[in-house]
């Protein structure tokens, strides 16, 4: 069988590179062998990535073990939580293309006959698949797995997110700062990747209905032994792939995108998974648009409500059978494209093996929690390319609301106005100037959402903006806000006590100003001077898309 990798190893003009490759320690006959790239974002800062060389020498065990040559390479990651409210946040959703560029650049300049991507969190995960579509090899992900669920004093599974809101509920008196440092030591319990339906879960369990990662993937927890026999399997089936000469873009089609979306739809995930899934398929060649998304929404029920959006964790999900219960429901029901293909075999397959719903943590269909999709795409005046929501999250209450205009320019001023009992009930809370180039970096506003929970506010007040929240945002909080502020969009029009109506269920965000009133703010509007004009971030303000087309760089 011809390989990728005899353009390193083969032939006289390639003995410096065997020498080279021989000084790593591999012997002639592990050179025989397909090299295979095994890719982890380990590092001792994340969380979900703590463990992920235990999970790397178990991918490389199984390569060995199906007659491969395992080669290890790390990327960077970025850990959401830590970096949430302070500059760090500008290189979160950053770093998602720096890990796609990475990767890329490992695996084609050593020239990889196949690789295994081992991500856990947030942009990691989708950085790692963008590259994955990008390079068009056999290719299988295999995460790290979420961490459990803490415990509260009462019984009841707490989060990261139950710190977030702890501190608004601190600020308005309802918490003691004792229990809070009590829920900061039990909270998040174990390594992994945090436990609710939250940004890296979601997109982990995209990765199985992507069809480019085994069943288990997005729900097996981190601490359990089942997630080592995971990714020795992992391992053993990215050799299979390269025996059938099956890629990732065979994998990753129109068909698997659908899938994606369907899933996403059904289990109510982070609205980041609407920007990551929308640029790996543009990656993959078959792009996607809002259009497209708000099809979902309409022909997808509600059959999961994993925290932020209920009480319960993925570790409750892997109980009932995972993802696969999900896809067993949604495939007999017929929302799935059954022609897609997976890394362990056609939909189809995999439809006809999965478990039924246990009707309490996977409904049926029959028995949806609303007959649409957990997420939400909105358009109106005040986003007329698109906002996102996470419907199955927002008290039926709040579907609806009008109220007055509280605007802000950072994340920052919005946060001290909320701590500092500026907000009331009623209002409609806006930061702009935090979009893909105008943040730059999309960032994400988990801290301003859990501080109107936390204070008692979620029933009253909405918040709106051109960035983006956290997967564990819950509440009436509209994102991704299209064209963003700094590009001039009706956002960056908005003035203090305008009068913005929200209707969820029929997915409309009006500005309620007349136009001739706007174009004469819009005539007087200047764009903002750039933030950063220098590294990373200025070159990444340059070249970003929109979050309606996935704030990819163009």
């Amino acid at each position: 069988m011809e390989l990728r990798s005899d353009m390193i190893k083969r032939g006289l003009a390639r003995a410096p590179h065997r020498s080279l490759l021989k000084a790593d320690g591999l012997t002639d006959e592990e050179l025989d062998r397909p090299l295979v790239a095994v890719v982890s974002a380990q590092n001792e800062v994340i969380p979900g990535h703590l463990h992920l060389q235990q999970i790397a020498d178990a991918v490389k065990a199984g390569i060995r073990m199906a007659g491969g040559t395992p080669l290890q390479v790390n990327t960077i990651g970025v850990c959401d939580g830590i970096a949430m409210n302070h500059e760090g946040m500008h290189y979160s959703l950053t770093s998602r293309e720096v890990i796609a560029d990475s990767v890329e650049c490992a695996v084609q300049g050593h020239q990889f006959d196949a690789m295994v991507l081992i991500p856990s969190c947030d942009k990691i995960v989708p950085g790692m698949l963008i590259a994955a579509a990008r390079l068009d090899i056999p290719t299988v992900l295999v995460s790290g797995g979420p961490m459990l669920a803490g415990r509260g004093r009462d019984g009841s599974q707490t989060d990261l997110n139950s710190l977030f809101d702890a501190v608004g509920q601190v600020t308005a008196g309802t918490m003691t700062e004792e229990e809070c440092h009590w829920l900061e030591g039990t909270a998040c319990p174990t390594c992994g990747s945090c436990s609710g339906m939250f940004t890296a879960n979601s997109i982990c369990c995209l990765a199985e209905a992507l069809g480019i990662a085994l069943p288990g993937n997005g729900t097996v927890p981190a601490v359990y032994s089942e997630r080592i026999r995971l990714a020795k399997q992992a391992g053993m089936k990215v050799m299979e792939l390269v025996e059938k000469n099956l890629t990732a873009r065979q994998i990753i089609t129109s068909a698997a995108i659908h899938n994606g979306m369907v899933l996403d739809m059904a289990f109510g995930g982070s609205t980041n998974t609407m920007l990551h899934l929308t640029a790996i398929a543009q990656a993959a060649g078959c792009p996607v648009t809002m259009d497209d998304w708000d099809r979902a929404s309409a022909e997808t029920p509600n059959i999961v409500r994993i925290a932020p959006a209920g009480p319960l964790h993925i570790q409750d999900l892997n109980d009932v059978g995972g993802v696969s219960a999900i896809i067993g429901e949604l495939g007999r029901t017929g929302h799935l494209d059954m022609s897609a293909l997976t890394c362990h075999g056609t939909m189809a397959e995999w439809v006809a093996s999965c478990p039924p719903v246990d009707s309490e943590v996977v409904r049926s269909v029959d028995n949806a929690y609303s007959p649409d999709g957990g997420l939400k795409v909105m358009r109106g005046s005040l986003a007329p390319d698109c906002g996102v929501v996470k419907k199955s999250a927002v008290d039926p209450g709040m579907w609806q609301h009008s109220g007055p205009a509280r605007v802000f320019d950072s994340e920052e001023e919005a946060c001290k106005a909320i701590f500092g009992g500026a907000i009331n009930p009623g209002d409609v809370v806006v930061i702009r100037y935090e979009g893909p180039a105008g943040g730059p970096g999309m960032r994400e506003m988990l801290t301003p959402t859990s501080a109107i929970c936390g204070m008692g506010l979620a029933s009253s007040v909405a918040l709106i903006t051109d960035g983006r929240f956290s997967g564990a945002s819950k509440g009436p909080c509209i994102g991704h806000v299209s064209p963003e502020a700094a590009a001039g969009g009706p956002i960056a029009l908005v003035e203090e006590g305008d009068i913005i109506d929200i209707d969820i269920q029929a997915g409309t965000l009006e500005l309620r100003v007349p136009e001739e009133v706007l174009a004469e703010r819009r005539a007087a509007w200047q764009p903002p001077a750039p933030k950063y004009t220098t590294g990373v971030l200025s070159r990444y303000a340059k070249l970003v898309t929109s979050a309606d087309k996935g704030a990819y760089l163009s």
